[in-house]
């Protein structure tokens, strides 16, 4: 009989659009703001990049490091929940939008660049970094200075279906040679191995895989393409992207987001920037 009551009361509340707290089944991504959720549940699921030096990498001992994920846990902490209660969830860059319309996570920061096309489908925190296509080349080769050098049947290598090898063949060096790999750690070891001059995609990826061999390989240095990094969240969430701005305000003007830069990609051979992205109005 006891059962019988809960199961009608359930019921009545449900009908009346009270379900979710009446009857303890709230809490969802999809049904609740970020900064409401995170108050209740004390508790985020984020996407993060997990094979991408000094950003987001999924360690083998099964914990998480990088800018990325120093980034995605200082908001965290702004909203009041700590790292320990966060699940990490891999978000590749063509699955990013899916896993924030569907709710299976509550933010994403995973070096994804805010554009026209993606505001369509989601909302944006940030920037709280601005990256820009580079190239990585042996570190002994100082004859590539930037992406016109790459004329002369140089050879570049960049992840199959993306744009950023076709980018400098269009506007750079008509000449070089595009060979295309599943993914950028394959296209590093061609460059070590000598089959390629050089790879090509936004400069602090580069940077951490110089990082991991700095005595083979560097960063040019030489930007040619602004691409501004923000924190995805789910579409119209106002309360949230305001929350996680101010999070990135205050981790910017207190110290934690020049050391976290330091600490994950400070020691490549690549020129870190000196001054934090303004906030998008």
């Amino acid at each position: 009989m006891q059962w019988s009551r809960i199961l009608r009361a359930c019921a009545v509340a449900a009908a009346a659009s009270l379900a979710l707290t009446a009857c303890g089944g709230g809490g969802g991504s999809s049904s609740a703001n970020l900064v409401d959720k995170a108050k209740n549940d004390k508790k985020l699921t984020i996407g993060i990049k997990f094979d991408q030096p000094g950003l987001g990498l999924k360690k083998p001992d099964g914990t998480y490091a990088g800018f990325d994920v120093d980034v995605a846990k200082y908001i965290a902490k702004q909203l009041g929940v700590d790292e320990n209660n966060i699940t990490w969830k891999e978000a590749q860059s063509a699955q990013r939008e899916d896993l924030i319309k569907k709710g299976e996570v509550d933010f994403i920061v995973a070096t994804y660049s805010i554009t026209d096309k993606r505001k369509a489908e989601v909302s944006f925190a940030g920037p709280y970094f601005v990256a820009h296509q580079d190239l990585l080349v042996r570190a002994a080769d100082n004859d590539l200075t930037g992406p016109e050098s790459l004329n002369g049947n140089k050879k570049l290598c960049s992840v199959k279906g993306s744009t950023p090898a076709q980018n400098v063949k269009d506007k750079y060096a008509k000449d070089v040679q595009l060979l295309e790999r599943a993914t950028y750690s394959q296209c590093v070891t061609s460059l070590l191995n000598g089959e390629v001059d050089a790879v090509t995609t936004d400069d602090i990826i580069l940077a951490g895989y110089a990082l991991q061999q700095p005595d083979k390989l560097k960063v040019v240095g030489k930007g040619f393409t602004d691409e501004n990094y923000g924190v995805g969240l789910k579409k119209d969430d106002t309360q949230g992207r305001t929350a996680i701005n101010d999070a990135i305000t205050k981790m910017e003007q207190d110290g934690s987001w020049a050391a976290s830069l330091k600490a994950n990609v400070g020691q490549a051979k690549y020129a870190l920037p000196t001054t934090p992205p303004a906030i998008a109005p």
